[in-house]
């Protein structure tokens, strides 16, 4: 049974590795190669070489209510979408109520992890870490948990003719605030949520910024109908049931028009190939994948492009010089500048590449945590995907399963089965879409999460609960699935799980009462005109009978 275990990162994910292996009876060693916790959300000035970087204007995509640990409640006075220091002083507060910091050894780098001699009969792990004057120390441990997270090394594609640009090129990973590009004409390339932020934040200082993107995008808002957090809206156990009953063509043609209800997608130019059409003779056409699509959430993106500060672009064709021609034969000339907005892909250079790579080069783990080629499950990656709903819950619920295999108190399948299922999710991807390797890291958030739970025996039981707790049965089902209900029974049970789930919406109305509204007195005309409406359609139901 493992007893030592190294954590390598003191982001979100180390953090709650660090928690999980104290929950446990655990031993966790931290190695962190900064001087403070928060890894992603630690803004700084300037990027430093292999550590991830995040811009000043960033503000998180996902409520507090749905990314929170799901034993820790986030203030109720916090604002439901949070900037990047108001999420690091949250993992303070974390880490502080479960005194996770004396586990950390700050400005400890590390070198190498290889298995021991005897691994084969022991699963132990040899750990060779460097601290800040140099000094290189080798550590043994019983299990490994890498932490180091997947945004740090940038990827950046080529096009004919960019070695003649003369401007300036970078990355998202090094860009900071739009100052730099004031008065400029700028192209940014990509898509996705950084894309989206990016190319706003620019199009303000800006003297044009253009979006190339490759296939185009669905774009929502950050708030549903009533301005409250969409998420809470639509991530819920009831929705997942009818995805999983409904016909795909038909859930995927509803999304379309949804999305379409507040911008008109074909109208922005943000139209994305996957998508969803109705025949001339009413039938839906499936020629699309839009619920194997994560949706870019950027509030402002619509309204720039509106304003003509943001104009949307195809790929990018070549370059020539300054000037730039793209796919559909226009062509922009005098760019100053390109920000490609392209993604990462992950590296791990302490680990062997054998541990990490498949023999297609991809990162291949089952369920997304577990190596496939360890003889001995005692090292497990956590938060390499994207999932469509928050990354915190997940890396929390990765982090309680891992350690419960660590403990041998859940055994992994056998090596053939687990090749099986990874192959037959990857087979699953390359159906739905034709670039499966661009969401081969994608889960679906509420499927995902329980069969991770399931693992664990925490999924929560709703038959169970519709016959001992109705009520709390039904905000289980049918309201947000936040992270809470993953408390309710099983290991780790959270006494205070119940009434966070009832207290959830006044969380977040919380933040928002920054104003007294007197309330609107009751009056007497209502319950007349409900009378009188009542006694009408009586009326005419026995009109229309004669």
């Amino acid at each position: 049974m493992a007893r030592r275990v190294a954590v390598i990162g003191a982001g979100v994910s180390g953090l709650t590795c660090i928690k999980c292996c104290l929950d446990e009876g655990l031993e966790p060693v931290c190695f962190e190669s900064s001087d403070d916790i928060g890894g992603l959300w630690k803004f700084k000035e300037k990027p430093e070489p292999g550590r991830s970087s995040v811009y000043r204007s960033l503000v998180t995509n996902t409520s507090k209510e749905m990314m929170c640990f799901s034993d820790f409640p986030m203030p109720a006075h916090y604002p439901n979408y949070m900037t990047h220091s108001q999420l690091l002083q949250y993992f303070r507060l974390y880490a502080e109520h479960f005194d996770l910091l004396k586990h950390i050894r700050f400005q400890t780098s590390v070198c190498s992890v290889k298995q021991q001699h005897d691994f084969s009969h022991s699963g132990q792990w040899e750990v060779i870490t460097k601290s800040k004057d140099g000094h290189k120390k080798t550590h043994v441990f019983d299990a490994v948990f890498v932490c180091s997270g997947h945004f740090t090394n940038p990827v950046t594609p080529t096009f004919p003719g960019i070695d003649t640009f003369p401007g300036k090129c970078s990355h998202s990973w090094s860009y900071k605030d739009p100052d730099v590009f004031r008065g400029k004409r700028v192209v940014v390339v990509g898509i996705g949520n950084s894309g989206g932020d990016i190319a706003v934040d620019i199009s303000r200082e800006a003297e044009k910024t253009f979006l190339s993107m490759y296939e185009g995008a669905w774009v929502v808002g950050r708030t549903a109908n009533g301005g409250l957090p969409m998420d809470m809206i639509l991530l819920n156990r009831w929705n997942a049931i009818l995805v999983q009953l409904l016909p795909r063509a038909l859930l995927n043609w509803l999304m379309e028009r949804a999305y379409n209800q507040k911008w008109d997608h074909r109208l922005y130019r943000l139209q994305p190939s996957h998508r969803c059409s109705i025949t001339s003779t009413t039938s839906i056409k499936h020629t699309g994948k839009i619920l194997d699509q994560r949706p870019i959430i950027n509030d402002d993106l619509p309204g720039r492009i509106l304003q003509g500060a943001l104009q949307v672009k195809p790929n990018i064709q070549e370059f020539r010089g300054s000037t730039v021609n793209f796919d559909n034969g226009t062509v922009e000339e005098g760019i100053d500048a390109v920000v490609f907005c392209t993604g990462y892909k992950a590296t791990f250079p302490f680990l062997d590449p054998t541990i990490t790579n498949s023999p297609e080069g991809e990162l291949t783990l089952f369920r997304r945590v577990f190596p496939l080629s360890l003889q001995h499950p005692t090292l497990a990656i956590i938060g390499i995907l994207n999932p469509k709903g928050s990354i915190m819950p997940v890396v929390e619920m990765q982090a309680r399963w891992a350690v419960t295999v660590f403990k041998g108190l859940n055994r992994l399948p056998p090596l053939a089965k687990m090749h099986e299922i990874v192959e037959a999710d990857l087979k699953t991807k390359k159906r739905r879409h034709r670039r499966p390797r661009r969401i081969a890291l994608e889960e679906d958030y509420i499927p995902y999460m329980d069969s991770i739970a399931q693992e664990v025996r925490v999924r929560p039981n709703l038959i169970w609960l519709f016959l001992t707790d109705p009520g709390l049965g039904w905000k289980v089902l049918f309201g947000p699935t936040t992270p809470y209900q993953y408390r309710l029974c099983g290991p780790g049970r959270w006494e205070g799980a119940r009434h966070a789930i009832f207290s959830q919406w006044e969380r977040v109305v919380q933040p928002l009462n920054t104003r007294p509204i007197p309330e609107p007195r009751s009056s007497g005309v209502a319950p007349w005109l409900c009378l009188t409406g009542g006694a009408v359609l009586i009326f005419a139901v026995i009109v229309l009978q004669k």
